[in-house]
Formats: structure tokens, sequence, C-alpha cells
């Protein structure tokens, strides 16, 4: 069978499935099996390279009766969420919720939240399948989520990656950090939710390429005859700034064609 790619949000993590021999299409609303029951979403992806995994199959390419049905379900997941907040305010519970959703078949109503501790939600749970008369799923986040969930501007003036393209929010860590030469101050490398950029992710790898050829900062280096050590490096630019034992500040750019040659001598 041919797999294809599913959201269930706009700019969510995309899911692969089945294509169960339909004829399926960019942004055709589908109604899929999954784990929590029935779910609605868009194609986001077709003709997807095959693997040796397991996939749920597509059940369906949804009619507007489907579409009606999930328009009740997000509505009525909303008012959810405000019945859940009183609650959690009632029993006094450490937590903020951040989004509601029904499965399309309304098997489980699920409930995302913050909270910097672990939450006993047992009460919490109970009360609300006694009146929604369905599963209740309780689930922490972390703030990533919440981030993409609200969106806003980023350092750079653009909608944060998270909410505008990126599907899977990766773990960012302090090596892409210092690979990337960045200063450790926590005002340029953090984003609106308080942990390292997602762009420090996804431009490691541009960085790691860039890097190859280059000295380090603090190596001590022959050019041109002149000998000394490096104080300052520009990845982007491929250029370090070198001071000689006479003091003297030289700068030197390193062409990417030198990295190329590098390579190819490597390899023999």
């Amino acid at each position: 069978m041919k797999l294809v790619g599913i959201e269930f949000k706009k700019n969510g993590k995309i899911y692969v499935f089945n294509s169960n021999n339909l004829e399926l299409n960019i942004d055709d609303s589908v109604i899929v099996e999954t784990e929590r029951g029935q779910q609605y979403g868009k194609v986001a992806a077709i003709n997807l390279k095959e693997d040796n995994q397991e996939h749920s199959n597509v059940i369906k390419i949804a009619d507007k009766k489907d579409e009606k049905q999930n328009q009740k379900n997000i509505l009525d997941a909303k008012n959810a969420l405000l019945k859940a907040e009183e609650l959690i305010k009632k029993l006094e519970l450490d937590m903020k919720l951040i989004d509601s959703y029904y499965t399309f078949d309304r098997k489980q109503l699920v409930f995302q939240f913050l909270s910097d501790n672990r939450v006993d939600f047992r009460e919490l749970a109970k009360q609300l399948a006694a009146i929604y008369k369905t599963r209740i799923e309780l689930r922490q986040v972390g703030v990533r989520d919440k981030a993409k969930e609200i969106s806003g501007i980023g350092q750079c003036g653009r909608k944060i990656c998270c909410s505008s393209f990126l599907n899977d929010l990766d773990s960012v860590g302090i090596a892409q950090v210092k690979n990337q030469n960045l200063s450790l101050n926590p005002n340029k490398i953090n984003g609106l939710c308080g942990r390292l950029l997602c762009c420090l992710k996804y431009e490691d790898n541009t960085y790691t390429e860039l890097r190859k050829g280059l000295p380090e900062v603090g190596d001590k280096i022959k050019h041109n005859g002149e000998e000394g050590m490096v104080i300052s490096l520009d990845i982007p630019r491929r250029k370090y700034i070198m001071v000689t034992e006479d003091n003297n500040k030289i700068e030197v750019t390193v062409p990417l064609e030198d990295n190329e040659k590098r390579r190819k001598k490597s390899n023999k």
C-alpha cells in the first residue's frame, strides 16, 4: 500500500498511514484509525517512501457529515476545557490547561496541561468522566508545546518556527550552541518558551559542514609564513582572526573550494 502523511492539527506532527488504496491528494480530509480510536485529519504528504514498519489505515475520505461531526467535536471540546478549568480551580490543582480535543468517534476526551510538578489528577479525571461519559486522558506537556499552541514573534522578527512550519519539536542541546560558536547568553539563545531556540537544531548540520577546514579559537597556526593564535571565528563567512607573535591581527578567509580539496584528499 502507498503511504501518506496525516496531520491532526495545522502545522502539527505528521503521522504515517497506509492509504488503503484510496486516491488521496494534499489537504484531503480523512478519517484514520489510531491507538486512541478514530481521528479526523488532513493529508499533508503523499507517496511517502515505503518502510518496514506497520501503519494503521486511512478509513475513508471525510464527507460533509464527517466534517460537521468534527466541527461539533471541536466546539464540545472547547466547552469541556472551560468546565475542566472550573474543576481545577475548585480542586486547587497546580496545572494549567492549554488544549483539549475529542477523538472523532468521541471515545476519548484528551486534555493537555502544563505544570512544573507532578499532579494527582485522579479526582479531576473521575469528575470529568462522570460529566462527559467517555474516557478521559490528562496529558502533561512541555513549554515548547505551549509556545506552539499560542504562537508569537521570535527574535528574527518572524512567526516562531514551531507554530509556522516545524512538525516535530526535537530536543535542542548546548552542543548545538557551542558548534555554532554562539554566546551562552539566555536572551540570545532562548526562545519565547524559555528553552533553547529550535532553529539551533535544524541549522546545526549547515554549521557542521561550514566548520570543516576551519581552526578552533585558541589554536596555534601558521598562515603565509606568519605564526599566531586564533582569537575569533566567523563560521558562516568562513573567516577567522589570528594574532601573531608581534601582536598583529590578521583576518583569514577559507574558501569553500579549499574545504572541497581537503575532502577529496581525505577520501584518497
